[in-house]
C-alpha cells in the first residue's frame, strides 16, 4: 500500500534544467509546510521527457506543454497526465559587458543559425544540444539541429554565462530564470554580462525579458511553465501542483522575477477606519 498522500511522503521530480531555480524555491517552501520530501533532479528537456515515457519518474516540470503526439503516447498506455500551468518564463540573450550592443534582433539570430554571417554575432552559446532552449530556437529557425560552425554548447546555463562573460562577441542563450535568481557564486560573473533587449521577427521595438514585459506580452521569447503529473493517484504530484498554482506558490513565482499565472492579491486589514497592509 502506498503511504504517499498529497501532503505527505517522498517522491522525485525531474525538472528542465533551465528553470531549476524557481522549482527549487517552490519545493523548499512546500517541504517546510508539509511532512514531505521531494527529490529534485535537473535534466535536459529531452532527458526529462524520456524519463516520463520510460516511467522512471511520475512528475516533471517543463518549459512547454506536452504536444499532441506526446499526449497520445500516454493515452495509449491509459495514462492521462494532469497538467498545471504555473508561470511564464523567457529565453534571454546575454552578451559580454564590453560589447557596445545592448539590443539584438531575433531575425539576425535566426539568420545566424541558418548559416549567414553578416551580423555582429561571432557565435551562439547554448547549454546543451538536448535542452529546451535549443529546441525552442531550432523551432523558430525551422531547422532540425544546430549547425556546427560558430555554435557552442556546454552542460549548464551557468557555464554559458561564464563563457560569454569571458569572450567578446559571443551571444549566450539561457533561461531567464537563471539570471533572475542566480546562484550566489554567479553574481560577479553575471555583472560582466549584458541581458539584451530583443526585437521580435515582426516587432517594431526592443524589449527586455522583464516581468512587466512578460505581463504585457511584448517580449518575443516568452514561454509557459508546466507541471506534468503522471502519477495516476492522489500523491505529492497533485499536492505540489496545487501548492504551486495556489496563493503561496504564485507569490514565490512573483518574487522570483517570473510572471505568475495568477497575480496574488494583497491582503488589507481595516482597523478603526484605517487601512493597514497586513499585521506584523
Amino acid at each position: 500500500m502506498n503511504s504517499e498522500t498529497i501532503i505527505k511522503g517522498t517522491t522525485t521530480i525531474f525538472v528542465d534544467e533551465t528553470i531549476t531555480p524557481i522549482v527549487e524555491d517552490e519545493i523548499m517552501v512546500f517541504e517546510s509546510k508539509y511532512d514531505a520530501k521531494i527529490n529534485l533532479i535537473s535534466k535536459s528537456e529531452s532527458e526529462v521527457l524520456n524519463s516520463l515515457f520510460d516511467k522512471k519518474v511520475g512528475i516533471a516540470v517543463l518549459s512547454r506543454n506536452l504536444t499532441k503526439k506526446e499526449l497520445n503516447i500516454f493515452e495509449q498506455r491509459k495514462v492521462f497526465p494532469k497538467i498545471t500551468k504555473f508561470a511564464t518564463d523567457a529565453i534571454a540573450f546575454v552578451s559580454n559587458r564590453n560589447s557596445k550592443d545592448t539590443i539584438i534582433a531575433l531575425k539576425d539570430v535566426i539568420s545566424f543559425m541558418k548559416g549567414n554571417r553578416d551580423s555582429s554575432i561571432k557565435g551562439l552559446v547554448f547549454d546543451n544540444p538536448n535542452s529546451s532552449t535549443v529546441n525552442y530556437m531550432n523551432n523558430l529557425a525551422g531547422i532540425s539541429k544546430l549547425p556546427e560552425k560558430d555554435i557552442f554548447s556546454f552542460n549548464t546555463n551557468n557555464e554559458v554565462v561564464k563563457f560569454v562573460s569571458e569572450n567578446d562577441g559571443m551571444i549566450g542563450v539561457v533561461g531567464v530564470n537563471w539570471l533572475s535568481q542566480p546562484n550566489p557564486s554567479m553574481n560577479e560573473i553575471i555583472k560582466n554580462t549584458n541581458v539584451l533587449n530583443v526585437k521580435g521577427i515582426d516587432g517594431k521595438g526592443f524589449y527586455a525579458p522583464s516581468q512587466n514585459n512578460l505581463a504585457e506580452g511584448t517580449y518575443p521569447m516568452a514561454r509557459d511553465l508546466f507541471i506534468i503529473n503522471c502519477q495516476g493517484y492522489s500523491g505529492l504530484g497533485m499536492g505540489f501542483a496545487s501548492f504551486v498554482a495556489g496563493d503561496i506558490g504564485q507569490r514565490i513565482v512573483l518574487k522570483s522575477g517570473l510572471l505568475p499565472v495568477k497575480v496574488p492579491t494583497r491582503k488589507l486589514n481595516i482597523i478603526r477606519g484605517q487601512t493597514n497592509e497586513g499585521k506584523k
